[in-house]
């Protein structure tokens, strides 16, 4: 256990994170078995690491392992917790719970029988932690991390201290919030390089973003899908081929029947797929009012505007760059619908929203709000799109 204390100190120490994640703030962390799930690549450990060195700095309470170790090959991390929890151990974080066989029987255990350890774990975003989990029910809090926020990758570029607005709120008063941020910074300035790099943590990292991000997809596809749900490796290229024909054409409305074909498998499992790369972040999939899954999804997005830049041969149009950094942005806490009338979305099944560039129509419509690119302010119906991003 000492190597782990070792291991601990040392990554407490030179942990850097110079965005706070507004999810620590939104986490019970009275619970004794939290679940943090996300993407990968979006600073899962990052997050745990900040946890410990803000909270415990290198106080031995706390003990961050990565269960993906080959010690747990051998030893139970049940024996282990035990151990921990003798010596004093109050607060044990585990990176990377999926790779550890029997992990939701065992934390169940520790969760029961270890009353004054608190757990909190990271894993997949394909994971289910209380859906399709009956042993965790009841007892793990569940809290997704995801990628940076506009205003969160704003806040670090420019040094900056916005806090996250309500979708209620911005609707309501956008003309005098977006004048607020306007009169601090020059979010235009921004923006475009949020789009194209700017969602997953590993931006600041001195590597190439596109070949990183293409390594962390196909990690995604090969890890987090195939592993997960247990599909066999001769799969892989089924799920890779669907995933680069859906990035090409995205946003879109899948042809299942033409899917089937080119990557020569079922229509029901094409549909599977889709849900699957879903789960994993990498896709959006947006449906008619009323209607979900397993039914076929109306449009296809990308799951961020970051994933369409090295996986597009060519250049992506503007258009669908902006529909999918709406879907992305409102995704977190609001439901999405296709939406009606000439509407791209519809939002909380009450408001109609149509995305347009700096120009936007000539004629507006009083039944629909107009996100709009390329403006700094807005008024009456017609907001900033940019401004969307200060949802998280």
């Amino acid at each position: 256990m000492e190597a782990f204390f070792r291991t601990h100190k040392y990554l407490v120490e030179h942990t850097s994170s110079p965005v706070k994640r507004e999810l620590m703030q939104e986490i019970d962390w009275n619970s004794r078995l939290i679940g943090i799930k996300g993407s990968r690549g979006v600073g899962k450990t990052t997050f745990l690491l900040q946890y410990a060195k803000e909270n415990f700095g290198t106080d031995r309470s706390c003990l961050y392992i990565n269960l993906n170790h080959l010690y747990f090959t051998e030893r139970t991390l049940i024996d282990f917790a035990d151990e921990f929890r003798v010596k004093g151990g109050k607060t044990l974080l585990l990176d990377q719970v999926f790779k550890y066989p029997g992990w939701s029987e065992e934390l169940k255990y520790c969760h029961d029988h270890f009353p004054e350890l608190k757990i909190v774990f990271t894993g997949s975003s394909v994971m289910r932690l209380k859906e399709e989990n009956p042993i965790l029910s009841g007892s793990v809090d569940s809290y997704n991390l995801r990628g940076f926020s506009f205003r969160e990758y704003l806040n670090l570029m420019a040094g900056t201290d916005f806090p996250s607005v309500k979708l209620e709120e911005l609707l309501a008063d956008h003309p005098r919030i977006a004048r607020e941020i306007c009169s601090r910074v020059k979010p235009l300035a921004h923006f475009q390089d949020y789009l194209h790099h700017g969602f997953y943590p590993f931006f600041l990292e001195k590597r190439n973003f596109s070949e990183n991000l293409l390594k962390t997809v196909n990690m995604m596809m090969e890890v987090d899908i195939l592993f997960l749900k247990q599909i066999e490796l001769t799969y892989l290229p089924k799920v890779r081929k669907l995933l680069y024909l859906l990035s090409t054409s995205a946003p879109c409305a899948p042809n299942v029947s033409q899917l089937s074909k080119e990557i020569q498998t079922s229509r029901a499992t094409v549909v599977n797929y889709i849900k699957y790369l879903k789960d994993a972040r990498l896709i959006n999939m947006l449906y008619p009012a009323g209607e979900e899954f397993p039914k076929k999804p109306a449009m296809v997005y990308m799951h961020n505007t970051n994933l369409m830049y090295p996986m597009h041969p060519a250049p992506v149009t503007e258009q669908a760059v902006r529909e999918t950094f709406f879907y992305n942005t409102l995704h977190k806490d609001n439901r999405l619908n296709k939406g009606e009338r000439g509407a791209q979305f519809l939002v909380n099944r009450t408001y109609n929203f149509r995305i347009e560039g700096e120009e936007g129509r000539r004629r507006t419509s009083p039944d629909l709000y107009y996100a709009v690119d390329r403006t700094e302010t807005g008024h009456d119906n017609k907001i900033p799109l940019w401004l969307f991003g200060f949802l998280y």
